[in-house]
């Protein structure tokens, strides 16, 4: 049997990055062939296949013909006669498209190890445009290798522009948009992922509410960067930073300011109001998107709070309470830890500002720490039930807070 290992855990290898998944190709080979040897099919689109004792994919050398629109309108041919080159010259990048033999030999037929070392995400062939998903995983990829160098090719831009202006992002079905978008989230510089798509003219077809962002002007004394969309692009990579791999919280870094776009125009560069602004377009983006609900409910705080938690040491104990409760800290503490990595991100995430201090995240949760402490139990006496129980419950965890801001922090060198 003529096995390749193939695609990503070849790329990486050769850009010494750690081993992930390994996917294989099989030439010459049918599927009653494959399961003769045991191997148990997965795929439903085209053959892959299991290995009894690896659990590793091996799919059936393949090609792909366009037969429609979208990223689903293919057919696929896995005929024996098909070669690995044939196999290789379907895939979307060059850097994806090498094969290692077993005895370890590289079969490169499109530069793909060329482009490694000139760190250039380039585009196999001309089918590449029959896919619109590709420009969505070009745009994951520079999330993910940007900060090692990476651009994408002039010619590969140029299709992807075409693509964009064909129309047929449309096509493209939420949950695979969704699944690059978090996935570049969870990357090293998802600002990269942002700028691929806003230069191929992308971004304003997926992401509309957050294309509208660029363009719009801060106050420059509180954002250097000025431009909103410039904001959250360093928003976006803080958060990657200080949160890595929390695509939750990566999420939430990126719509928090949606409502800078709707600032009216005789009021800039002020943004009166836009923490409730940005409600609304959140939560159009989350409705065409099919957002998880996790990632939904910590981006809608972190658009209303985001403010508040920077003002925190401004905040008198009660509001200190009321904005606990309103993020359901008490039941989901691990989400106001997410919030308060959101609002350091937004502080740090501004030109110049990435080395700032940001004191209201350790602040906050400790103020948390002190109003959990007080249980109803504590509080409960004969009698004493429903809403009355109720506003006594708060008003310990308010002397508490209270408490907690009137005793020092001690410094490490005290603790």
């Amino acid at each position: 049997m003529q096995t390749y290992l193939v695609g990503g855990a070849v790329r990486d290898r050769l850009l010494g990055l750690p081993p992930g998944d390994r996917d294989f190709v099989v030439v010459g080979e049918t599927p009653e062939a494959m399961h003769a040897r045991g191997f148990k099919t997965v795929g439903r689109d085209f053959p892959v296949f299991l290995h009894p004792k690896t659990g590793e994919e091996y799919a059936l050398a393949r090609t792909e013909r366009k037969s429609g629109r979208g990223h689903r309108g293919f057919v696929v041919d896995a005929h024996p006669d098909v070669t690995l080159e044939q196999d290789l010259e379907r895939r979307d990048f060059t850097i994806n498209a090498i094969a290692q033999a077993e005895d370890g030999t590289l079969v490169d037929p499109f530069g793909g190890e060329r482009d490694l070392k000139a760190r250039v995400l380039r585009h196999v062939g001309a089918a590449f445009s029959e896919d619109p998903l590709r420009v969505l995983r070009a745009a994951r990829f520079m999330a993910r290798f940007g900060s090692l160098g990476f651009t994408v090719a002039p010619e590969t831009m140029a299709l992807m522009r075409g693509m964009v202006e064909s129309g047929e992002l449309a096509e493209l079905v939420p949950e695979r948009v969704w699944q690059e978008l978090v996935r570049a989230l969870a990357s090293a510089t998802p600002s990269a992922f942002l700028q691929t798509l806003r230069s191929c003219g992308a971004l304003g077809v997926v992401l509309p509410e957050v294309d509208a962002l660029y363009g719009v002007p801060q106050r420059a004394e509180y954002h250097p960067e000025v431009d909103t969309g410039v904001h959250i692009e360093l928003v976006c990579d803080m958060a990657a930073m200080i949160a890595p791999g929390d695509d939750v919280v990566g999420f939430a870094a990126l719509v928090h300011d949606l409502g800078k776009a709707l600032t009216p125009a005789d009021v800039l560069p002020r943004h009166v109001g836009h923490e409730h602004a940005g409600v609304a377009p959140l939560r159009a983006l989350c409705e065409r998107l099919k957002v998880p609900r996790q990632h939904a409910d910590l981006g809608r705080i972190a658009c209303r709070e985001h403010l508040n938690v920077h003002r925190l040491f401004e905040l008198r104990d009660r509001t200190v309470h009321e904005l606990l409760v309103r993020c359901d800290a008490f039941r989901q503490p691990e989400r106001l830890a997410q919030l308060a990595l959101v609002c350091e991100a937004d502080k740090r995430g501004r030109a110049g500002l990435q080395d700032s201090a940001y004191p209201q995240r350790e602040e906050l949760l400790r103020l948390l720490a002190a109003a959990q402490s007080v249980r109803a139990a504590d509080v409960a006496r004969e009698g004493l039930e429903g809403p009355a129980l109720g506003e006594a419950l708060a008003q310990a965890r308010i002397r508490a807070i209270r408490a907690a801001r009137a005793t020092p922090v001690p410094d490490d060198e005290d603790a």
